[in-house]
């Protein structure tokens, strides 16, 4: 596991462990992780969150949506600090606690937001994203109406999912075309020996959006 995390981490490794020394303190007090994860945060937790890393372009701006305990975003941000991530959440105990874990592990290239991603000022403050990520939030449909909107035409959803991903692919095509969301596909990433699944959409215009005539 040491060597699966300093691969997966590299440099942020120490930023990493005390994310998980953080959560394992204070996570289940807070309500932000079960008392059963405990012994399972690097392989359910951490390294499942950096497992999306793969799918992000060099330099992306990323917005976590329903951040919670900081998943996928914080361990996403130790491990790649080229990136810009937004952690978006809207619930106010949970927006003290990630305020409070991105000043103990100084990260420079995090901010957090209170709000939901279905609003029109968060939609209008933190729009044009290159990713939005999100993990256990919601269906697929459900989940692309709230985070394509937040993310620029042309960049994509990127969201961690389980077995069922490519039954809910043709459950929610609809609902992800009106979203905006086109090319619904299903990758694996190899990061742990248990394959991660995540569902990438493109960002495309919503379905239905007259274009304006010249």
């Amino acid at each position: 596991m040491t060597e699966l995390v300093s691969a997966a981490f590299g440099a942020g490794v120490d930023r990493a462990n005390r994310f998980a020394e953080l959560l394992a303190v204070h996570g289940v007090e807070r309500g932000l992780i079960g008392p059963r994860e405990v012994d399972r945060l690097w392989d359910r937790h951490l390294l499942n969150s950096v497992a999306v890393s793969e799918f992000l372009p060099e330099g992306a701006s990323v917005v976590d949506v329903g951040s919670g305990a900081g998943l996928p975003g914080i361990p996403l941000a130790i491990a790649r600090p080229d990136l810009d991530v937004v952690l978006l959440e809207p619930m106010a105990r949970r927006v003290a606690w990630l305020e409070e874990a991105v000043a103990k592990l100084d990260l420079s290239n995090v901010t957090v937001v209170r709000g939901r991603a279905e609003e029109k000022a968060i939609r209008q403050q933190i729009g044009d994203r290159d990713v939005a990520t999100a993990r256990a939030v919601a269906p697929l449909g459900k989940l692309a109406g709230w985070c394509l909107p937040l993310v620029r035409v042309g960049g994509s959803l990127v969201a961690l999912k389980g077995s069922s991903a490519a039954e809910e692919i043709d459950r929610d095509r609809a609902e992800i075309a009106r979203a905006g969301g086109v090319e619904p596909v299903v990758k694996t990433s190899g990061l742990l020996d248990e394959p991660v699944t995540v569902v990438v959409v493109r960002r495309a215009e919503p379905a239905g959006r007259p274009r304006k005539r010249r």
